[in-house]
Parts: structure tokens; C-alpha cells; sequence
């Protein structure tokens, strides 16, 4: 696959070591495994391929795989979250929780912390002193990947809409072409969030690497409304989210 093309991915993952599965985008291999999670939707991944947001060792297989073909691959640490760092694991006393844990009372053993912006686990907690294990929860671990690419993004509205979908998790766009130049005409909606300005500027890198797209015309429109229209558009204008990453995906 060349770099910059646009892929649905299927995939299993496993720790190599012990076969345990660790993610899966496949309702059937999540039942198989006990894993099945009733609200959950399982659907490919959508990727681009050399983007950089994957871990090493799957991007360098997706760049060799073809469409419609099963594959497995083994990724060693040192392509995907690294080899565990014993100067990570960290003590910290009864003052420094109180000064960087927001709630040091409600820690559980296992659960998440966030300290100074990194993002670790709480892997010992008595007598108000905590460990925390400041590692990927991958890291040290080899990875197996069984994966199928099934589909290949190549009409250029699609690929637009795609790209447009992955940055945003909106499909509320309109999508023109006029040779190699698009005008794309964002949701009123969007146009208050505070967070569209960001996926702007990646979207229009995207755009040109993966389309090949010129001149590219962000659109607004803004017709006229009544009074109360606002308020029951149906549309939350503050916090609209935008993420929407499987694991696979370089943190």
C-alpha cells in the first residue's frame, strides 16, 4: 500500500506470549474470547497508510500488504510501545498526592492516574504512599496482529468524506469537486466548535497528501432562522467530539 492511501483494516491483536487477545475490531473473535461488549459497534479500522499514527511494526507491514489478504505479524517491543523503563515506575508520599492527584482518596489499584500531564497506573497504593507504573500498559510486550485490509478508499469524494469523518466523526458534509480543487461545506454545527480549527489545518495536509487535491474552499453557510431555532437544532455546539482511535494507534 502506498503511503497516504486510505484502507478499512480488520484486526485481531494478541500478546504473542500468551495468546491473550488485547483488542479486536471483530464481534465474532470478541465473543470467541469472552470480550464481547454488548454497546459496542465492531467495524473496520479506518487508517492511512504511513500517516505515522500507528505503532511501528504495523505500519511498516501495512505499507506491504495488499487488499483482501489475511496476515499475521509479530511486532517486537522496540516497534511497538518499547521496552519497559524500570526509572518509570515511580513513588510518590502522602504530600505529592495531595498536591498532583485531583482526588487521592478515590485511587483504585490497577486504575488510571494522571500526573503532570503523563498518564500512568496505579499499581500499589497503602499507607497514602502510591506506585505508579508511568509504561505503556503494552510496553515489553510482542504484539501479534492478524489483519485483513477490506477495503481500499479510491473515489476522491469518498476519500474526502472519509477523511473528513475520521477527523471530526461527523458525515454531515457536502463535498464538491472542480478538477483538482474541492469545496467542502462544513455543518452549521461545526462552525461553533472551538475544536474544528485544529482538524482544519490537519485535514488540509491529509487532503493534499492522500487526494492530491489543489485549491481546497472550506465552506459556511449560515441561512436564516427563527426565533428559538437554535436552541433545537438538535446539535450540541460546545465539546462535540472528535476521537475516535482504536488501540493499534501510537499514544
Amino acid at each position: 500500500m502506498d503511503t497516504g492511501t486510505i484502507v478499512y483494516v480488520d484486526y485481531d491483536l494478541f500478546n504473542a506470549d500468551n495468546d491473550e487477545l488485547i483488542e479486536t475490531t471483530r464481534e465474532e473473535t470478541a465473543k470467541k474470547h469472552d470480550q464481547h461488549e454488548e454497546n459496542r459497534t465492531y467495524e473496520p479500522l479506518c487508517v492511512t497508510v504511513g500517516e505515522g499514527n500507528l505503532i511501528e511494526g504495523f505500519e511498516e507491514s501495512l505499507a506491504e500488504a495488499e487488499a483482501e489478504k489475511d496476515y499475521e505479524v509479530d511486532i517486537p517491543p522496540e516497534k511497538a510501545y518499547g521496552e519497559r523503563d524500570t526509572n518509570a515506575v515511580e513513588m510518590l508520599g502522602p504530600q505529592q498526592l495531595a498536591r498532583q492527584v485531583r482526588d487521592p482518596d478515590n485511587l483504585e489499584v490497577g486504575g488510571p492516574v494522571e500526573i503532570g500531564g503523563r498518564k500512568g497506573t496505579l499499581v500499589m497504593f497503602r499507607a497514602g504512599r502510591a506506585r505508579i507504573d508511568f509504561n505503556h500498559a503494552l510496553a515489553g510486550k510482542t504484539l501479534r496482529y492478524n489483519y485483513r485490509i477490506t477495503k481500499v478508499v479510491e473515489d476522491r469524494i469518498e476519500q474526502v468524506e472519509t477523511l473528513l469523518k475520521m477527523l471530526t466523526g461527523s458525515d454531515d458534509f457536502e463535498v464538491e469537486f472542480d478538477g483538482d480543487d474541492v469545496t467542502i461545506t462544513i455543518p452549521e454545527y461545526l462552525g461553533y466548535d472551538q475544536s474544528w480549527g485544529m482538524a482544519k489545518f490537519q485535514l488540509l495536509r491529509s487532503l493534499r497528501d492522500s487526494v492530491g487535491v489543489q485549491t481546497i474552499t472550506f465552506r459556511d453557510v449560515h441561512p436564516v432562522r427563527e426565533v428559538g431555532e437554535l436552541e433545537d437544532d438538535g446539535h450540541d455546539h460546545e465539546g462535540h467530539d472528535h476521537d475516535g482511535h482504536e488501540h493499534g494507534e501510537e499514544e
